[in-house]
């Protein structure tokens, strides 16, 4: 019998409650089901009734005969008695009844108002003293649609019930059925709950299991039950520890745990095993195997493991020196893989972890930071690295902090007190009594210079400290509260030079530090140090290139009209290059704009970027073309080059990364904000990309000659470009578009769809999408960038005349300018103006040839330019007191604020400029007479 207290039998009765429930709920939801079926059927009986009498031959003919009442009642009591309605009622529009099953009512009025069915047919549900009744009542036409009579048919729902009632005992039946069947099958299923649970009740079971866990989980030995196939059916604690086995190990195959290939084979076997030793991981374990069959469990396998100590501690010292030679190893390998300090210096921390310490920190001098040599007397220290995962919430200085104190062993804080001391045995101790120095908060930092870290440190137990805690209690105790229970602190020498400390530390669990670990760590720190020493140099040449470099590029762009111009500069993460850009305003309200490559990176590729791009604005203010301007660069780097060959070698000098560079790249261009007008050429650099107003984009063919060094083989060839007013020029160096990672096609995809969108943005705005969708991740040359949006200047800010060769013409050419300066407001420098127009007029038709034109443009300032068609040029010289003459041209650079020369396919202009507010400079009284001495001279 089953009993209720234990487990099988209360199962079964929350079983047999459930299967009842489910037939009782079943039966009710048929009951249910069937009487909506009843009504439904009531309805449709009721509607076919009515449609067929009133439709039927003979219906409509008896309705609008004199004696309705005397042909239809037969019909409509044979009709109810064979179709099994209860009713069926005839009667006129008025409700005159003309049948009834009672006779007596025949030719009465029916009760209510009567109403058409106003959708031709009605069907009613309403209760009766015999239960739910269904009334449908269809209209009679006749062929004109004009109502003749009514017919209703009424039936009650008891009728069709009663067909239910007699399936009700079917129902019961097989609910009854079911329920016996459900009954026997959840008398089984307990039953064999029953003989699993050996009848125990719920609170027995439970502490059987408790029991059963708390045993298996306490003992220091582990324990395995492996299935006869295999499969770990069971582990505990101590087990997963030992065999470091994942969460989800059981139900998974042993070859499957990632084991030792014996263990795992030892574990499958099946054999009897005693105390053999195996190893597992970093340990060695006792491993005892026997069947389970034989006491009563099923097929399969209990293991027994127990750590076995004395044998691992055999086999540490052993392990351990083999692990100190890989880690050295393995330090060579992975430090110094970059020329970045503070990379280094991660890296030294990183290699240590956990094979060495838990938490190591590595602490540099501030000057070691910036490539300089530490000096011997007191210097900041500032960590730079800090690792050990296991140790991220211990209290210490975060990484990039100042160092204010040092983790100082007992023994050190003695020795620093010893004058006989030499300096290379003085200890990593602060309080030698000197006054230390006050960092940026204002309080006093040790020294912490070379001179006081060159010394190691062992402490093996933090605790006993006194020193160390002495520093800053707070945060020693903290770091002690964490586990940390001994360090080593090792300067970072290089050279005969400190660079800085490095602090390993150990927590309780990985044991107090040794001294074999002092020297081992010495050699560890010493490897790192030759890294982080070529690291400094290589920073201390990248700053000076990068200052260099700095200094030489152009700091901000000069004012002009011309041009909107923004720009970019990003310098390799490998070493500053030569890129450089440009933008020099020109005679005549033009600007050009270069940009330029050096090949090679490093000091000399700065130095010779300087050269050029100065040689750029000695050329620019010749005025010469795009073409010749490119031709004298080439011959510079070309003569560079060879100075760079023939120059002897300095011993002391440290070598250059760009030492024998081969040439350079340009482009160069120069545009007229008259014309709209841009000439380029170029030299062995990538063409420029144009955006036009409406935001199309292009790559305007310029010819390419060769890189600039090469000797002039081929001549430069220049392109000539109608910019409209809003256009973008963009100009770049190949840094932008080419990339280890990528093809130049690729760059220039790229470079097309950031120019592409965004037609109206700014040339700031266009430096910035260019960088953030072109621009390599990780760029491996410098990149330049330069985005001028072309402006036109106002037609009504020109004024151009040509000029006869007489000299009767300079006066009426000179009185319209002096209406056009009045028309722009400058009437305050006209007198000026026309002194130097006169001069420059007469000139030219005194020693030019025809075309002779001149010009005035009213930009920042006023430009005067005469041009004619001799290449003659004149020069400014003093005239003796007894010449006649050659004042004039004196006149002009006296007044002007800057006058010159450039030559033109057909002849030269001769240009002056003039601010537009020295009005107050005009020439005094004396000056006048002798100036209108020259022009009397030249109308005559």
């Amino acid at each position: 019998m089953l009993s209720v207290h234990s487990v099988a039998g209360q199962v079964f009765v929350l079983q047999l409650g459930l299967v009842v429930l489910l037939v009782i709920a079943a039966v009710a939801a048929l009951v249910v089901q069937a009487r909506g079926g009843s009504l439904n059927e009531a309805r449709q009986r009721s509607l076919v009734g009515a449609e067929t009498f009133a439709h039927a031959p003979g219906t409509l003919a008896a309705m609008q005969s004199d004696r309705p009442s005397a042909l239809l009642q037969p019909q409509a009591e044979a009709a109810r008695k064979a179709s099994g309605v209860d009713l069926i009622v005839a009667y006129s529009p008025q409700g005159i009844r003309w049948t009834h099953r009672d006779p007596r009512l025949i030719g009465k009025h029916l009760p209510g108002h009567v109403s058409v069915p106003s959708g031709g047919t009605r069907t009613e549900t309403f209760t009766t003293v015999l239960g739910p009744a269904v009334n449908t009542t269809v209209p009679v036409k006749d062929a004109s649609g004009k109502l003749v009579g009514l017919v209703t048919v009424s039936i009650t729902v008891h009728h069709t019930n009663q067909r239910v009632m007699g399936q009700l005992p079917l129902l019961l039946g097989s609910a009854a059925g079911v329920l016996l069947l459900g009954a026997g099958g959840v008398a089984l299923v307990s039953r064999r709950l029953r003989r699993q649970t050996h009848g125990l009740d719920p609170a027995e079971l439970t502490r059987m299991y408790d029991h059963h866990d708390a045993v298996l989980h306490a003992v220091r030995e582990g324990v395995l039950i492996i299935g006869s196939d295999g499969r770990l059916l069971l582990s505990n604690d101590e087990a997963r520890r030992l065999l470091d086995l994942p969460a989800d190990a059981e139900g998974q195959h042993i070859v499957d745990l990632g084991l030792e290939t014996q263990m795992a084979a030892l574990l499958v076997s099946g054999r009897t095993v005693t105390d053999e030793v195996h190893r597992a991981g970093d340990r060695l374990l006792a491993v005892n195997v026997r069947a389970t069959a034989p006491y009563g469990g099923p097929p399969g396998t209990a293991v027994t493991l127990r750590d076995s100590t004395e044998l691992r501690a055999l086999a540490g010292k052993a392990e351990v020196a083999q692990e100190r030679l890989k880690l050295l190893y393995d330090t060579g390998v992975r430090i110094g893989t970059s020329l970045d300090v503070t990379r280094t210096a991660e890296e030294l921390a990183d290699v240590a972890v956990p094979r060495f310490a838990d938490v190591v920190t590595v602490e540099l001098l501030e000057p070691v930071l910036r490539g300089a040599e530490p000096p011997w007397g007191t210097a900041a220290l500032r960590r730079m690295a800090v690792s050990g995962a296991a140790r991220q919430d211990m209290p210490r200085h975060p990484a990039t902090e100042p160092i204010t104190s040092l983790p100082t062993a007992s023994m050190a804080a003695e020795e620093a007190s010893d004058p006989s001391l030499p300096h290379d045995r003085l200890p990593a101790a602060p309080g030698t009594g000197h006054p230390a120095p006050a960092d940026h908060s204002g309080h006093r930092a040790p020294d912490l210079g070379p001179s006081r870290i060159n010394r190691s440190v062992l402490e093996r137990d933090l605790r006993t400290a006194d020193d160390w805690r002495a520093q800053d209690p707070e945060r020693t105790q903290r770091i002690l509260d964490h586990g940390i229970r001994s360090l080593i602190t090792v300067p970072l020498r290089a050279r005969g030079v400190v660079l800085g400390l490095a602090t390993f530390w150990r927590g309780g669990a990985s044991g107090p530090f040794e001294e074999e670990d002092l020297s081992f760590s010495e050699e560890l720190a010493a490897r790192a140090a030759v890294s982080i020493d070529n690291a400094r140099r290589y920073t201390r040449e990248h700053h000076t290139a990068v200052a260099l470099q700095r200094r030489l590029l152009p700091q901000a762009l000069p004012e002009q009209s011309a041009l909107d111009v923004a720009f970019r500069y990003l310098p390799a993460r490998a070493g500053v290059g030569g890129d450089w850009f440009d933008l020099i305003p020109l005679p005549g309200a033009r600007v050009a704009v270069v940009v330029g490559d050096v090949v090679g990176h490093g000091l000399h590729a700065a130095a010779t970027m300087g050269r050029l791009r100065t040689a750029v604005h000695n050329f620019s203010a010749l005025d010469l073309p795009p073409d010749e301007l490119l031709g004298h660069l080439d011959e510079l780097v070309s003569h560079i080059d060879t100075e760079e060959v023939q120059s002897p070698t300095d011993p002391t000098r440290e070598p250059d990364n760009g030492a024998g560079i081969t040439g350079a790249t340009c482009l160069y261009a120069i545009y007229d904000p008259i014309t709209g007008r841009a000439t380029l050429a170029r030299a062995g650099h990538p063409g420029p990309a144009l955006v036009l107003p409406d935001g199309t984009v292009s790559f305007p063919d310029v010819p390419v000659s060769p890189p600039l060094g090469l000797g002039g083989t081929v001549p430069v060839e220049t392109a000539e470009l109608v910019l409209p007013e809003g256009s973008r020029l963009v100009l770049y160096t190949d840094g932008l578009i080419e990339d280890r990672d990528r093809d130049i096609d690729t760059g220039l995809a790229l470079l097309r769809g950031a120019l592409g969108t965004g037609a109206d943005r700014t040339p700031e705005g266009t430096c910035a999408a260019v960088f953030d969708a072109v621009v390599p991740e990780h760029p491996s040359d410098d990149v330049a960038l330069l985005v001028a949006r072309t402006r036109l200047l106002p037609p009504d800010r020109i004024a151009e005349w040509d000029v006869p060769s007489d000299p009767a013409a300079v006066a009426p050419v000179r009185s319209e300018c002096t209406r056009t300066l009045e028309t722009w407001g400058l009437a305050d420098i006209g007198f000026t103006t026309e002194l130097i127009l006169s001069e420059l007029i007469t000139n030219a038709i005194r020693y030019g040839t025809q075309p002779i034109r001149v010009r005035l443009l009213h930009d920042r300032s006023l430009i005067c330019e005469v041009s004619d068609g001799t290449n003659a040029s004149p020069h400014l010289r003093r005239a003796t007191t007894t010449d006649e003459g050659g004042r004039g041209l004196f006149l002009v650079a006296q007044f002007a604020q800057r006058w010159g020369t450039r030559y033109t396919p057909g002849g030269k202009v001769i240009w002056t400029e003039q601010s537009l507010n020295n009005g107050d400079q005009e020439p005094g009284p004396d000056l006048t007479d002798a100036l209108l001495d020259q022009w009397d001279e030249s109308a005559v």
